[in-house]
């Protein structure tokens, strides 16, 4: 890859800018667990990536509670999310280093997440983020969530780039599907526990981290 190849990077948010995976996990777990679906942390971690009315509708489906209100569960777990990163939230490692490479670069730089837009609000501010990408798209409002590419072709768009020159950065397999889907270049930077797993064949590049990200640009 040379940095001529790639007019812009969009960067995925929960897992690759900030480490907010496990506080999902954990949110998840507590609420869905309050209404009385048998999840653990290990089978919630199956739904990272996903919008979460589509994971309070996968787990709805897989165990039925009465009162079934997807807003008001969703709307609940997005707010104690969002309280919390406010609280404690922290950038993964490399974020501000590979942010301020790309603009070295003269790359425009977008945000495609399936967090809604209070999430993003929340992680933006903590991490002093706010004036850094030029487009922010989020799946909340679109029919379909990731795995769907959607808000992948809609952040490309709005930065004016063609798909294929975009390099997309992801820590789940489903954003993964997205952005291939797309038709992105694609970086996994998959959670430690799941690096070694086989399906991270499907992305161009795999790394450990964001401090990979300038000497991929460079290559």
């Amino acid at each position: 890859m040379t940095s001529l190849s790639i007019q812009a990077v969009i960067f995925d948010m929960d897992g690759v800018l900030i480490d907010s995976e496990p506080l999902w996990q954990r949110v998840e777990y507590e609420v869905l667990s309050a209404l009385g679906v048998p999840v653990t942390i290990e089978t919630i971690q199956q739904t990272t990536g996903l919008r979460i009315d589509q994971c309070v509708d996968y787990w709805y489906h897989k165990a039925p509670w009465p009162h079934y209100d997807n807003a008001k569960v969703s709307q609940a777990i997005v707010d104690k999310v969002a309280s919390e990163i406010l609280v404690s939230g922290e950038a993964m490692l490399g974020v501000h280093e590979a942010i301020d490479h790309c603009q070295a670069l003269g790359l425009k730089i977008g945000l495609a997440t399936s967090s809604f837009y209070t999430i993003i609000e929340a992680v933006l501010s903590k991490l002093g983020l706010s004036d850094k990408f030029m487009a922010v798209q989020s799946a909340e409002g679109l029919t379909y969530g990731k795995p769907h590419p959607e808000v992948y072709l809609n952040c490309a768009k709005a930065l004016d780039v063609d798909p294929r020159y975009c390099l997309a950065i992801e820590d789940s397999f489903n954003g993964l599907i997205a952005a291939r889907a797309a038709n992105m270049q694609t970086l996994a930077i998959p959670a430690p526990e799941q690096r070694g797993d086989v399906k991270w064949v499907i992305a161009h590049h795999q790394a450990e981290n964001l401090l990979a990200l300038p000497t991929l640009l460079t290559q």
